[in-house]
């Protein structure tokens, strides 16, 4: 028996898990990733890197996080503990869907990962105090290659559901997009 559930969202190579808990009135037993399991999604890629954020308040923005190739990565990531408004905006050139983004609420009731593929910017805001995201990586963070979108940039349109607060210094300074972005090729 299978504990996930993968679904295709609109924008083709994102996706989202849906965790199935082994729970009885003393808890539950949940599993967050299987390789075997997830290998139609996964394919020869393998989790090297595995990292666990906080955030202290509702309505705080991270992101629009990516790295360039070679060090493009996937990311699968969850929500612990609180509730987060979880994004992804395709940066891929000649996709389709090119600088449009999907959202997925990730909370520690719902037991989503959201599968998030090389060639996408990733963020998130906070719906409520004090939440931790636990984020697994195919590639490990390479300062070189990472790079960032605005993520109040009007061109990306990113209906936040809260008002923006305490954005980090360094997301404050990605620039807003120009007409000459062409994307990530990968």
């Amino acid at each position: 028996m299978s504990r996930f559930v993968v679904k295709k969202t609109p924008i083709v190579g994102l996706q989202v898990i849906q965790r199935h808990l082994l729970g009885d009135e003393r808890g539950y037993f949940e599993r967050m990733f299987c390789s075997e399991e997830l290998q139609s999604i996964i394919g020869s890629r393998k989790i090297v890197q595995i990292n666990h954020t906080q955030t202290a308040k509702a309505g705080i923005v991270r992101g629009m996080h990516f790295q360039y190739p070679p060090y493009a990565e996937m990311k699968f990531v969850s929500c612990l503990r609180g509730e987060v408004f979880d994004v992804a905006v395709d940066l891929r050139q000649e996709s389709p869907t090119f600088l449009k983004w999907h959202a997925e609420t990730l909370s520690q009731n719902n037991h989503k990962t959201f599968i998030i593929p090389e060639g996408f910017a990733h963020g998130f805001q906070a719906l409520s105090d004090d939440c931790e995201m636990i984020y697994f990586h195919t590639v490990a963070y390479k300062q070189e290659a990472e790079a960032g979108l605005n993520a109040l940039d009007t061109r990306l349109a990113i209906d936040w559901p809260l008002t923006a607060i305490e954005r980090s210094l360094r997301d404050q300074q990605h620039l807003m997009l120009t007409d000459d972005f062409a994307g990530i090729k990968l």
